[in-house]
């Protein structure tokens, strides 16, 4: 299944409120592991960048001055998403920005069945514990060391290690963990719904009963035999 894990950074918390996107990194993921394709694009938001936000992720109204409109590069990040599931931590808030600047070019925004939240997956996995991604890092043993401010390439990069050991680790595969990943009905605090693959339960017919006592019967000298009469 292709996956596309994202992070965005922003000039501020509300797009609503005249906030605008700047950066946007997207890893592309095939049955939880990476294929090594990316998508990342800094973006003049063509405002000013308030220095809260800035002191966030380091990105200055200068650097980001002659950097295309998110309108020049849409359809480029558009062909890369697709329609298939998009990943994000705390995804409520990058879908704002990410629909926001869709409609506000005129584009079809994204319909929310497709976030995958890793926030929301990660309260119902630790309850009680701290959610942020630094923490998640830290309890999976992801290395933050390149981490010194926020940045939506590595970001995501970071997001795609904690998505896999929140879905199920390394063993995701093997098809021994979750099914599907954890859906969130909208941006708002919706009820998780998380979907497990059932157990399966088999009950042995009486042919197969019969066949297992004919083949126990023949085995010469089982272990079980001889620790019964030692």
């Amino acid at each position: 299944m292709r996956e596309i894990v994202f992070d965005t950074e922003t000039t501020g918390l509300s797009f609503a409120g005249g906030d605008r996107l700047v950066e946007i990194g997207c890893i592309e993921m095939l049955n939880r592991v990476p294929t090594g394709k990316h998508f990342h694009q800094y973006i003049n938001p063509q405002r000013d960048m308030p220095a809260e936000a800035e002191r966030v992720h380091g990105l200055s109204a200068r650097f980001l001055s002659d950097k295309p409109l998110f309108h020049d590069v849409v359809e480029d990040l558009i062909e890369f998403l697709g329609d298939c599931p998009l990943v994000a931590h705390n995804a409520g808030f990058d879908f704002s920005f990410l629909n926001g600047e869709l409609g506000r070019c005129g584009r079809p925004t994204i319909c929310t069945s497709r976030m995958v939240d890793t926030l929301a997956i990660a309260r119902v996995r630790h309850p009680g514990a701290k959610h942020t991604l630094d923490a998640l890092c830290v309890r999976y043993g992801i290395d933050l060391s390149a981490r010194q401010l926020h940045g939506a390439l590595l970001d995501a990069q970071l997001l795609a290690q904690v998505y896999v050991e929140l879905t199920g680790g390394r063993q995701i595969t093997l098809g021994l963990a979750v099914d599907a990943p954890v859906m969130r009905e909208s941006p708002a605090e919706a009820p998780t719904r998380i979907h497990v693959r059932p157990a399966r339960h088999f009950a042995a017919s009486a042919v197969e009963l019969e066949r297992h006592a004919a083949f126990v019967h023949g085995l010469e000298d089982p272990l079980w035999a001889l620790a019964a009469s030692g």
